[in-house]
């Protein structure tokens, strides 16, 4: 069964593109079949793997307002062991088209039904917002993944966000749940820090991660050389982190049996 999970926070900057990228990549490592999507406009998971966003000839763009096969708008990453379906800047006006079309919040999930290449994980980065393209990724997902900075205002949202993972729920997929949050950006060095990921597991005790991934400057740098940070620096904390968290997720997935 293929277990699909979105990343998802309507905080910018909080490592959700981080994230999936390197979680991916450490699935791929141990074997899993891989895809990344992303659907967000700003296309960062597409530059941070090295993929020109400019020079696309489709991407999900196409395959949300054509209906461009996503077989077809899949391209390898062999570097990092998964494959992509890239985002480009023309999705940026798709806010405004997919309004006008029918089902429009399902559009994601009819394009993942035309895949004909069975997937361990597809992993979709959102975007950092609650418009429409992330409500598609919710749709058409089993699991929410939240990454949460380490940081007092990264709380302040969350509780809006947990609102519209129920209303999907309860309109358009019933089978949405939150499969984790994963505490980001930790730095030892500040209290709040220690309180955020305190404040977390006291809301969602069995659902926080144990793993914490600290403010690591090689998971920051990694991107600009088109690399995760398995390839880049793979005995930096940050990959460390990675490497656990894999593990406690397929743990997890053992557990439930991937739903």
């Amino acid at each position: 069964m293929t277990r699909i999970y979105a990343f998802a926070n309507q905080k910018g900057g909080v490592g959700k593109t981080t994230t999936a990228i390197n979680l991916g990549a450490c699935l791929a490592a141990r074997g899993k079949k891989l895809l990344l999507i992303d659907i967000d406009p700003q296309a960062n998971a597409t530059s941070s793997l090295g993929v020109d966003k400019n020079r696309l000839p489709v991407s999900i763009y196409e395959a949300l307002i054509d209906q461009v096969p996503l077989s077809q708008v899949v391209i390898p990453i062999d570097k990092a062991g998964l494959e992509l379906v890239p985002s480009s800047p023309s999705l940026a006006g798709a806010t405004v088209e997919l309004v006008r079309l029918p089902e429009q919040a399902h559009l994601l999930r009819k394009a993942l039904a035309t895949l004909d290449t069975e997937y361990d994980y597809i992993l979709i980065d959102a975007p950092p917002s609650l418009g429409i393209l992330t409500v598609n990724a919710l749709a058409a997902t089993h699991g929410v993944i939240i990454p949460v900075q380490c940081e007092y205002l990264s709380l302040e949202g969350l509780g809006q966000l947990v609102h519209t993972i129920n209303l999907v729920r309860s309109k358009l997929n019933p089978r949405l749940s939150i499969e984790g949050l994963i505490m980001t950006m930790y730095d030892v060095r500040t209290k709040i820090a220690q309180q955020v990921v305190d404040e977390v597991r006291k809301y969602f005790p069995r659902k926080a991660y144990s793993t914490i991934i600290p403010r690591n400057v090689r998971l920051s740098e990694a991107p600009s050389y088109g690399e995760t940070i398995l390839s880049y620096a793979p005995k930096s904390s940050g990959a460390l982190a990675y490497q656990a968290l894999t593990t406690e997720l397929l743990q997890r997935t053992d557990q439930t049996g991937g739903r």
